[in-house]
């Protein structure tokens, strides 16, 4: 499915603004319109699609990777049992 104009400018704005902080959040808000929940739960669907790749292959990869990352210590976290379930 070929990307429309509001996943194009998801990834463009992530391009512009990829650290994570409140400055990016208020951004987010006027620029897009948006909450930032709602920005990272469709910037995430958009990722996983080809046509992302194609149109800046730099960008979604790094996200993919980052994602990843964040995944595998969250499974890590689970994994590790706790004191109180001994």
């Amino acid at each position: 499915m070929p990307l429309n104009d509001r996943d194009r400018a998801l990834l463009d704005f992530e391009s512009r603004h990829p650290r994570h902080d409140a400055v990016k959040e208020e951004a987010v808000r006027t620029e897009l319109a948006m909450t930032p929940a709602r920005y990272y739960q469709l910037l995430g669907r958009v990722i996983d699609t080809a046509d992302a790749a194609a149109y800046d292959a730099l960008l979604v990869h790094r996200l993919r990777r980052l994602r990843d990352a964040r995944e595998r210590e969250r499974a890590a976290r689970a994994a590790i049992p706790t004191a109180a379930a001994r």
